[in-house]
């Protein structure tokens, strides 16, 4: 008798809503047993003549396993009434009824078939991932329903999903069913963050192994940890003690995912990515060990790139984790983090769509007609930055044109099963007739890595080198050998996808070992036109992107310095440099041919500052870097902005300003304040600053240096603001010199405060009673009364005063000492005079 699952006992109510209308929503936990039963009950309900069901697996593992379990349910070959069809391999016949399929097979039936004919229900199983296909496909599938196929039904299927706001975007029921039908013990261990990870896990493992019964599947963040993880149980004998240990995430061969998933003799412990989260049923296992992390790949919108992120993983996340140790009897959690970290944990893991790179989901909206992508019904809209972004690359790469619709090119980009970038490099490798590199380079940057990270000193140093990859599949596919740090199973993964994009191009020319550096080169920089990168003087191993990012290359990476690289795969760095940790050299021939119509000619004229003069170099570019430069001898009127800011930044201290300057400068302002209403300028350095070119900029044309700078006559640069009737009463009202009682034309000082001074000697204004004035009489003179030597005596507004007051007390003290100059007792009386009494 077939075991009872929690899912069973909402079949009918389910059934019940299909049959009463298009959409629905079934809300089912982990262990529900809802990706495999739903599938199965829907037969019975779907007449075959209305064709197949459809169902989306977020991974291909899960795919090909749910095929396999319903398929042997009805005891049946899987390719019958249930087959699958994944990346590069389908498994159906005439027969089928219900069809498993990873998002991006969806995607391109779509495209290819918008009626999707033959086709009566689409089901998004495990739509809680919220992966950016699954949003895609299920607001295509939409669109295709409001717009041609009102028949076609969806069922999307969610263990931990929010399902309000689903439901009101398909207007859809929810149907919900209990969660995991065998109860969990969560164990808490001791939080110890700052401890080797794979230590830790190891450490959990020992003690679970003792405390439980059943197998132990393990959630770590990544293949790095899995991998340390698997050493360690190795040095300790786990697998002495008849203990099977398996590794499971994305990257490893399908066959050894396979062997963690299916049952054995023996007890084993899985070591997973996220990926065993939810799908795939791992038979026998009745402990979790989770470590509360996962890792995310982050793309920043800004620079291109991509970023590895390790965080904590979501409470959602976590508790997909923990009902995995209740799918076939009661089982265990243990958390290595403490009951307060999974209370502050988020909720939710955050949507794909905002984090991903846009660039294929835009190719497929332009490929599907629609230039808006935000008038498609999403859960989530993809986010404007990431759009614009996206926008850009596929306009480099010559798949959209300059209103965003899809090209000829870029329809054939679409077409094939890759992300557009190494679709475009295999368009180019059509053209130039290298069709056997083009595909492997593209399964070597779309797969896993064939170097091992730490294979440095184990007979083949790691490099960052794509050529040198080349080469290595070559010469395994030659010899069979792969040599010392080469993942021989990575290698296989390159070899299959690579021979499958052969046989999708209709090329299946054997690959020679030798290939020309210049065509592997032209078929990266197709791929990467952002990513070339230039080699910084003077710091080895670092880079300037063309993207304006700075670059270096990984701490293990052994190999040359190019001056000129291509970034094929690039770490973003977070706030810090990014990460090169596969490159490829690069020729500025091939650049200037390749990228001839991105290349463009800046000049630069800057005003160098410690050489005192003009610059004009003349730059060729592509993007942000610079390929040669030359100086140049610049126009005048291009000069002159250049110069005049030169001025600006240097506060005039460029200009030679003479007495003359600052004295015209002070009358101007003394007869602005006198006469308010005038209409005189405000010659103010702050608004002389401000107005260079206004005053300034006429006499600096044809002047390049500091030294034809200072050589400029700034006071009549400065006079040049007064209209005529103000230079005629500008030497009326503030005169340069005024006549005193003894005859002499004495300078007036408007420059030393703010009263205009007259420096004096004192015996040249005998008998005069006034203080003389300026601005028609509305601005006193500030005297200074000097000695006959030239010293100042006092300084007064009030002659008058001084006369009668304080003379007398200058006098008795410069009698002595200066007798041969006349100090009267009447100084109202004596003659004025500038000479000494014998003279008089």
């Amino acid at each position: 008798m077939e075991q009872q699952l929690p899912i069973d006992q909402v079949l009918p109510e389910l059934t019940a809503a299909i049959t009463a209308g298009q959409n629905v929503i079934l809300h089912a936990p982990p262990g529900a047993g809802k990706t495999t039963r739903v599938p199965l009950a829907l037969l019975e309900l779907l007449p075959p003549e209305a064709g197949r069901i459809i169902m989306l697996e977020p991974r291909r593992l899960a795919a090909v396993s749910a095929a396999r379990w319903m398929a042997a349910s009805l005891g049946e070959e899987v390719g019958k009434t249930v087959g699958y069809s994944i990346r590069f391999e389908s498994c159906v016949s005439t027969d089928t009824r219900i069809e498993v399929v990873t998002e991006g097979i969806l995607t391109r039936r779509l495209q290819s078939d918008p009626l999707l004919e033959g086709v009566d229900m689409v089901i998004f199983d495990e739509f809680h991932e919220r992966s950016i296909h699954a949003d895609l496909g299920l607001a295509l599938c939409l669109d295709v329903q409001s717009q041609v196929r009102d028949d076609l039904r969806i069922l999307v299927m969610s263990a931990t999903l929010e399902c309000q706001p689903l439901s009101r975007l398909m207007n859809a029921p929810i149907i919900s069913s209990e969660g995991v039908s065998f109860p969990v013990e969560d164990v808490y261990l001791e939080e110890r963050s700052s401890e080797y990870l794979p230590r830790r896990m190891t450490a959990a493992v020992q003690r679970a192994l003792i405390e439980r019964e059943g197998d132990i599947l393990v959630f770590l963040p990544g293949a790095g940890e899995i991998g340390a993880c698997a050493q360690q149980l190795a040095d300790i004998g786990v697998e002495a003690q008849g203990i099977t240990v398996h590794q499971l995430y994305g990257d490893l061969p399908f066959d050894s995912q396979q062997k963690a998933i299916q049952p054995g003799p023996q007890r084993k412990v899985v070591l997973a990515t996220s990926i065993a989260e939810t799908s795939l049923t791992i038979q026998g296992v009745r402990v979790v060990i989770d470590s509360g992390l996962s890792r995310r790949v982050k793309h920043d919108q800004s620079n291109g790139m991509n970023r590895m992120v390790t965080v904590r993983a979501s409470r959602a996340s976590a508790l997909q984790r923990r009902g995995r140790a209740g799918r076939v009897a009661p089982g265990a959690c243990y958390r290595l983090y403490s009951r307060h970290s999974f209370s502050a944990m988020t909720p939710h893991t955050p949507p794909e769509i905002f984090e991903a790179d846009l660039s294929p989901l835009v190719l497929e909206l332009a490929a599907w007609g629609n230039l808006d992508p935000t008038a498609l019904a999403w859960l989530d809209p993809p986010p404007e930055a990431g759009i614009a972004a996206a926008r850009n690359l596929l306009q480099q790469l010559g798949a959209l044109d300059h209103n965003f619709r899809i090209t000829a090119c870029g329809r054939q980009m679409a077409a094939l099963p890759l992300h557009p970038r190494l679709s475009r490099l295999l368009l180019r490798a059509r053209e130039l007739k290298v069709v056997d590199l083009g595909c492997d380079l593209a399964a070597l940057l779309s797969e896993r890595d064939i170097f091992r990270r730490k294979a440095h000193g184990t007979g083949r140093e790691f490099n960052f080198d794509v050529g040198d990859r080349v080469e290595i599949l070559r010469e395994w596919r030659s010899t069979g050998r792969t040599g010392n740090g080469i993942d021989s199973n990575a290698i296989r993964s390159v070899d299959r996808v690579s021979r499958q994009l052969q046989r999708l191009t209709g090329s299946m020319r054997p690959a020679s070992l030798q290939f020309e550096d210049d065509d592997l080169s032209r078929l990266l920089l197709t791929a990467y036109p952002d990513r070339v990168a230039q080699h910084r003087d003077g710091e080895r191993g670092h880079y300037l992107l063309s993207n304006g990012r700075g670059a270096c290359l990984a701490r293990e990476a052994k190999g040359g310095v190019a001056p000129l690289l291509i970034a094929t795969s690039v770490d973003g760095g977070g706030q810090g440099e990014g990460i090169i940790h596969m490159a490829a050299s690069l020729s500025e021939k091939v650049l200037r041919s390749e990228a001839a119509e991105h290349i463009y000619q800046r000049d630069g004229i800057t005003w160098d500052e410690r050489e005192g003069r003009v610059t004009a170099v003349r730059e060729e570019c592509f993007g942000a870097l610079r390929l040669s430069c030359a100086f140049f001898v610049p126009q005048p009127e291009t000069v002159l902005p250049i110069v005049v800011e030169a001025v600006r930044i240097s506060c005039m201290t460029l200009l030679d300003r003479q007495d003359s300057f600052y004295q015209l400068q002070a009358r101007v302002r003394l007869v602005g304040i006198a006469y308010p209403t005038d209409g005189w300028p405000d010659v103010s350095d702050a608004v002389l600053l401000d107005t260079l070119e206004e005053w300034l900029a006429p006499h600096l044309t044809g002047r390049r240096t500091a030294q034809q700078l200072a050589a400029v006559d700034s006071t009549t640069a400065l006079f040049g603001l007064l209209d005529y009737r103000q230079r005629q009463s500008l030497e009326q009202l503030a005169p340069t010199h005024l006549v005193v009682p003894s005859g002499s034309h004495i300078r007036i000082d408007y420059s030393s405060g703010d009263l205009p001074v007259l420096a004096v000697k004192l015996q040249e204004l005998f008998g005069l009673a006034d203080s003389p004035t300026v601005a028609g009489g509305r601005v006193q003179v500030l005297l200074h009364l000097l000695s006959p030597a030239g010293r100042p005596l006092q300084v007064t507004k009030d002659l008058k005063g001084f006369w009668n007051g304080s003379y007398h007390q200058v006098k008795k003290e410069m009698k002595g000492r200066y007798p041969k100059h006349p100090w009267p007792d009447d100084p109202w009386s004596a003659p004025p005079t500038k000479k000494v009494k014998s003279k008089m």
